[in-house]
């Protein structure tokens, strides 16, 4: 199904074709509702490049266009912009057919590529904390957008499980473990050993030492170290597993780094005999000297003492994802100060002959009240787990004043929605790299831009067809068999402005992609919810007569649907009821 952007676009193309000019400029929403809907540059830039009148041109464009099915006639606006009117008759019939479609308008890409997403990626023997918040929902909308746009994702969770930490934690498991702290908590358990060991080796070179001969014996392949490593490997992936659910956040694979460490020798051995690498001062480098912007930052990929780094897993794990997985692109979700770092992995890659999409997705931090990094008052990093489970406390507690009368379970089942949808919401709103302080007050509040204020948009519709009778209480994930689009009657302002916006959703979810912005979402469904508000306010639904009330409920429904599909794709659940 085509939108309304698509099509005055190819119009606007065949006009230009008509008047003898090339194509041009770009058709995009207008700026201002006021003067219109869409508007076209397309003169202004041609002005430019011939030299001509660009007003002049616009009125010959107009000449050509034959866009009287969708719009008023079109107007030629300040310097030569071309603003486009829709017509109410072709929003009502638009809008018709997108509530008879399942995928409400939207197109699946005629491209569909096998994309691996990186994001999340904790570490092992460390609680996830409030800094992955960013990493893990930023991830998995896009792994839900681009499945919905028709593409293959592999959503990839690269746990941090292999390196240097490791010998203070087996030193410490040894040495300093509590089995019954263990029993009741295991990650705090092992963190504190961790912290202590670290503490010792500090001030201790024996106990450096120490940490270090653990180390080697892990990497060499020591059973018992190996086995406290796994049970490592296995508490943390459990307290992990806690987040996720709450999150509802699903991988469908957890490669670990230690998954690469095999192939490590084969990736430095293969670089050096491509002439990519070389050794420098006992090392294995790789030098970017036809670089600029990397000339005096080399690439080591392996250390004098034989060691491996970060850039040779990551090189591994590219060879893993093209090669095993054939995936045409891989995106990384990780933040801003790994910019380089990455930089350096995908030219390596260039050089080895791999021409996949290679992408860093970078995001910007979470800020505490006082405009710094958050943090707990001791100065650690804020535990997620904690957080989202205070974000089921807080939202409790606003059910419990807002409305008593719901069963138990009820209670449970919505706080969860609207704590954690909270806490999405405050993220994918903004613009990745943007930096947000957090704050529960605003994230949970019933007004402004919150996921709250959406949830309650819709579940003020689901009342309404509750009160219309069950005739019209269609959930908006039911499949719609044998439902036929009836005639809209869209007469007043309100109710045009709405639908208008409801046709929209098929421009706004792929644009997602363009540069990796789920905010562009969030915000159009902030729109819609104070579209459907205006609306709601100023149009009798259930009171009006037919056939103005069955178009208004059918108007309803769709703003209901493209609610509850559109934070589905960020991730965020609807409850029937707050």
């Amino acid at each position: 199904m085509e939108t309304f952007q698509s099509l005055l676009a190819k119009k606007l193309s065949d006009a230009l074709a008509a008047a003898g000019l090339p194509d041009a400029g770009e058709l995009t929403p207008a700026t201002d509702q006021r003067f219109g809907d869409y508007q076209t540059n397309a003169a202004l830039v041609l002005g430019k490049q011939r030299g001509e009148n660009p007003r002049e041109l616009a009125e010959k464009i107009i000449g050509h266009l034959n866009v009287g099915d969708l719009c008023e006639p079109p107007v030629v606006a300040g310097p030569g912009f071309i603003n486009f009117t829709l017509r109410p008759g072709a929003i009502a019939e638009k809008t018709a057919r997108i509530l008879g479609d399942e995928r409400l308008g939207v197109v699946e890409t005629e491209s569909p590529r096998r994309i691996v997403i990186d994001f999340g990626s904790p570490n092992v023997a460390k609680p996830m904390h409030v800094g992955h918040i960013r990493s893990t929902v930023l991830g998995d909308a896009l792994a839900r957008i681009a499945t919905f746009l028709g593409h293959e994702v592999i959503r990839d969770n690269h746990i941090g499980d292999w390196g240097t930490q490791f010998g203070m934690v087996i030193y410490g498991w040894k040495n300093l473990l509590d089995q019954r702290a263990l029993q009741q908590d295991p990650l705090a358990e092992i963190v504190r050993i961790y912290k202590e060991t670290n503490a010792l080796a500090t001030s201790d070179p024996q106990v450096r030492e120490a940490c270090r001969r653990e180390l080697v014996k892990l990497q060499g392949g020591d059973k018992e170290n190996i086995d406290i490593w796994n049970e490592c490997v296995a508490f943390s992936m459990q307290d992990f597993e806690h987040v996720y659910e709450l999150l509802d956040i699903h991988y469908d694979i957890q490669c670990g780094e230690s998954f690469y460490n095999d192939r490590l020798p084969g990736v430095v051995e293969r670089l050096l005999k491509s002439g990519i690498a070389e050794i420098s001062e006992g090392a294995v480098v790789v030098f970017f000297r036809d670089i600029p912007e990397l000339a005096d930052k080399p690439c080591i990929i392996r250390k004098r003492d034989g060691g491996f780094n970060y850039a040779t897993t990551d090189i591994a794990t590219i060879d893993y994802r093209l090669d095993d997985l054939k995936a045409d692109s891989v995106w990384y979700v990780v933040g801003a100060p790994q910019t380089l770092h990455f930089k350096q992995i995908f030219e390596i890659a260039r050089q080895q002959g791999y021409r996949a999409d290679l992408r860093h997705i970078t995001f910007g931090s979470i800020l505490g009240e006082d405009r710094k990094l958050m943090k707990t008052r001791s100065g650690e990093n804020v535990p997620l787990r904690g957080l989202l489970e205070e974000a089921c406390r807080r939202a409790r507690k606003i059910i419990d004043e807002k409305n008593p009368d719901l069963s138990e379970a009820e209670k449970i089942d919505v706080a969860q929605k609207i704590g954690i949808g909270a806490v999405k919401y405050a993220d994918l709103s903004q613009y990745r790299m943007t930096d947000y302080v957090f704050s529960w007050e605003k994230m949970l509040s019933l007004q402004g831009n919150t996921a709250p204020y959406l949830q309650n948009a819709y579940v003020r519709i689901r009342s309404i067809f509750r009160k219309a009778g069950e005739s019209w209480h269609r959930h908006p994930a039911d499949e719609q068999v044998g439902w036929k689009p009836m005639p809209l009657q869209l007469g007043d302002s309100a109710e045009i402005n709405l639908a208008k916006r409801l046709c929209q959703f098929a421009e706004i979810v792929p644009h997602v992609l363009n540069d990796f912005r789920p905010n562009i979402l969030a915000n159009y469904l902030f729109e819609v919810a104070n579209s459907f508000h205006t609306f709601y306010e100023a149009c009798p639904v259930l009171k009006s007569e037919e056939p103005v009330r069955g178009s208004r409920l059918a108007l309803c429904d769709l703003t209901a649907k493209v609610l509850y599909r559109g934070l589905d794709l960020l991730g965020i659940k609807v409850p029937e009821k707050m």
